[in-house]
């Protein structure tokens, strides 16, 4: 995948419909939602395809209909996410799509990059990665 269909397959994901407002979040969300992402960065470290793939939506699951294309997807388009060399959480911002959470990432290359994921509420109330664009952060990122 190239660096742009890459990109417009992100950006796909990210206006993608079913996460609820941000502001509708409760208390404890923030940090489930962290939790979240955390755990599928700690899966791709692992190469966990798997467990990585069943935190991602099911609309992910519709375009990406194994683990193992998923992983392939990484692997190809989103190294700074598949490998970084560090993880640092930014703000989880509100938008009329739903919660945003950015994460600052050096990548393997040694580059810094904003990861913006987009989630999305589950029918038992539990959070999935619906998408995920990164951006180079040459400071003046999202």
């Amino acid at each position: 995948m190239t660096r742009l269909a890459g990109v417009l397959f992100g950006l796909v994901l990210l206006f993608a419909g079913g996460a609820p407002r941000g502001d509708e979040m409760k208390g404890g969300e923030a940090a489930a939602i962290r939790s979240i992402i955390e755990s599928q960065i700690e899966a791709f470290r692992r190469d966990d395809g798997v467990a990585a793939y069943a935190l991602a939506s099911p609309t992910i699951h519709g375009i990406f209909t194994s683990a193992d294309q998923f992983m392939a997807m990484v692997r190809n388009g989103y190294a700074p996410v598949y490998r970084p060399k560090s993880v640092t959480f930014g703000p989880l911002v509100n938008s009329p799509m739903g919660p945003l959470q950015k994460v600052y990432l050096v990548g393997p290359d040694g580059e810094n990059y904003v990861a913006i994921y987009t989630l999305e509420r589950q029918p038992d109330g539990t959070w999935k990665i619906n998408g995920c664009v990164i951006v180079e952060d040459d400071g003046t990122s999202i």
